[in-house]
């Protein structure tokens, strides 16, 4: 579904639970996200599941004021996060790294329930995950952290591959921070690292074309919600290219990428929704000590795999949460 469609949709049907429930909604929550629409990775459903949890439905007693950098523009969130403290929100939902430095940016009072990939204490969002400062708190999942660990599955797959590439986004400010432990993993392995960016379509058009001129023989993404957000196009290239790859999250391997091991969302986005509801209820930030969702999944798309002459050992399938075939 094209954004648009998606928003006039969504508007509609907000709409149309407020006339049926005869009144207007008691809050306004802001949504601040990098993704280039706001189901950027199917979470949506769950957020509005914590929200339900705790009393709260969109439409009956809370409205939810979307807000979004497309096609990669992180520069665009600042004052995206300012449009929503401009529109006093209740509280901001911060959907990933880029925008939770936005939103954190932008407002010293309204709370901050972030949902991200990263060290929140290490990157700078806030002193202690057991009681977070000043406005905000989040909930925070295994996503770069995995990067040795997507390393050692690609090796698993691909023994006999000695050269890689990590792709990733310059912009996001938790890309260059875990490119180390990711080329450690790679050197004990023996495999050369090569790391390429790419922050826009011709980015990725570009970062394609030098791993084929550098006969590098398989890929690693990094999670970063303009290259999620770009997963169909990521696959098709990695199919034109005939290059393995492994990928972050599992939305990859449903659009055809090979293998994928990251965190699962479900947990990410309900938790988030819940802290929300606790937010609108009367909850502080600071009394609300991060959540870490330590689920993991590992997705192998067996029919790429088979167009791709990759025969999956069965000890690697057998360890797989899913097998699409």
């Amino acid at each position: 579904m094209k954004r648009r469609d998606f928003i006039t949709a969504l508007a509609g049907a907000t709409a149309w639970m407020s006339a049926a429930h005869g009144q207007e909604a008691r809050h306004v929550i802001g949504f601040l996200t990098g993704f280039s629409d706001p189901n950027g990775m199917g979470g949506l459903p769950f957020f509005y599941q914590g929200l339900n949890e705790t009393g709260f439905v969109d439409g009956k007693n809370v409205n939810i004021e979307f807000r979004w950098a497309a096609d990669g523009h992180y520069d665009r969130l600042p004052s995206l996060a300012a449009e929503l403290v401009g529109r006093n929100v209740s509280a901001i939902w911060a959907v990933d790294l880029p925008s939770a430095f936005a939103a954190k940016a932008a407002t010293k009072t309204i709370p901050i329930v972030f949902a991200i990939g990263a060290d929140p204490v290490k990157v700078g969002l806030v002193e202690s995950l057991g009681r977070p400062n000043g406005n905000l708190t989040g909930v925070t999942i295994f996503m770069t952290v995995l990067g040795p660990k997507r390393v050692e599955l690609l090796h698993e797959l691909l023994p006999e591959v000695n050269t890689i590439a990590l792709l990733g986004n310059p912009a996001n400010a938790n890309f260059q921070p875990d490119v180390p432990d990711i080329r450690a993993a790679a050197e004990a392995l023996n495999q050369r690292l090569e790391v390429l960016t790419a922050s826009n379509e011709s980015d990725l058009e570009a970062a394609f074309a030098t791993m084929a001129q550098r006969r590098l023989g398989a890929l690693v993404v990094v999670p970063d919600p303009f290259l999620i957000s770009q997963r169909e196009r990521l696959v098709l290239l990695a199919a034109h290219h005939a290059m393995p790859a492994i990928y972050p999250s599992k939305v990859f391997a449903d659009v055809g990428g090979l293998i994928s091991y990251g965190s699962s969302i479900r947990d990410l986005n309900r938790q988030s929704g819940i802290y929300i509801g606790k937010i609108l209820k009367g909850a502080k930030p600071t009394d609300l000590p991060i959540q870490q969702s330590t689920k993991v999944e590992m997705v192998i798309n067996l029919k790429t795999a088979k167009t791709l002459g990759i025969t999956v050992r069965s000890e690697l399938l057998a360890r797989a949460d899913e097998v699409i075939e």
